[in-house]
């Protein structure tokens, strides 16, 4: 085996193993965060706000590991941004840089939204903020902290949506994976990128809108258990027939 045969065997490999990462990392992406989401709205549930400060303050911990899960899949979208360029920058280097950035842009306003996330934690728990500015005004800096996640969840999930858009479409172009998939993909994106839009403009539909993220949660949970399973075709029919001969003579 030559040289450049050996580096051509070594960058697939490279390649196939990022691919069955990111495959991964979709899956726990989903996970860390809808685990996070549904503590959090377990505990918080209803009613006024010493009724929420109660529940929070009874079940701070868990609050906390909830928000550390949330936390988790932000960290994580940084690597799935990175598995995902290694994978697709032999089809276009360019794109797949540019997908990259939006999808760590994606990551850094997620942790922003932590950030006010632990605030609001900070208004619940902490009796001496609760005594100083008294019921009626702390539920006013809850209610502060809530717009702010709200309109950093969405301008993320743009991001978000933006970096999908362009790998999907990479995805699509290489056919790595199946196309149906990547264009669905490149689909559910898109409707994302409008959900967010209208949640913006819209913020009284945001709860029907949210429904927007069902085309998006199939597509990356099948392209997830397609790339940890089968990983992707990095060698195209083209090129296997050029080296048939080669094999032949040898």
């Amino acid at each position: 085996m030559t040289q450049i045969g050996m580096e051509d065997g070594s960058r697939e490999r490279t390649q196939r193993f990022y691919a069955r990462v990111a495959g991964f990392l979709f899956l726990w992406l989903i996970i860390t965060g809808l685990a996070g989401t549904i503590i959090i709205s377990h505990i918080v549930g209803s009613g006024t706000f010493e009724e929420t400060a109660k529940r929070v303050v009874a079940s701070e911990h868990l609050y906390r590991v909830a928000l550390c899960s949330e936390l988790i899949e932000t960290l994580s979208a940084v690597l799935l941004a990175f598995a995902l360029y290694v994978t697709l920058k032999s089809v276009d280097k360019l794109l797949a840089q540019i997908a990259m950035y939006w999808r760590l842009g994606e990551a850094f306003i997620g942790g922003a939204g932590m950030i006010v996330s632990f605030v609001r934690l900070h208004l619940y728990t902490s009796s001496q903020s609760i005594g100083a500015l008294g019921p009626d005004h702390s539920q006013a800096l809850v209610g502060l902290t809530r717009q702010a996640g709200f309109a950093s969840y969405n301008i993320s999930a743009i991001f978000f949506s933006f970096g999908s858009i362009l790998f999907c479409y990479l995805f699509f172009k290489s056919n790595y994976i199946p196309r149906i998939l990547s264009a669905f993909g490149v689909f559910a994106s898109v409707v994302v990128t409008v959900m967010c839009f209208a949640s913006l403009i819209f913020p009284e539909h945001a709860g029907t809108l949210q429904y927007g993220w069902a085309p998006m949660a199939i597509a990356e949970v099948t392209t997830g258990f397609w790339l940890m399973l089968f990983a992707v075709k990095t060698q195209a029919p083209n090129d296997q027939q050029s080296a048939r001969p080669a094999v032949i003579r040898g």
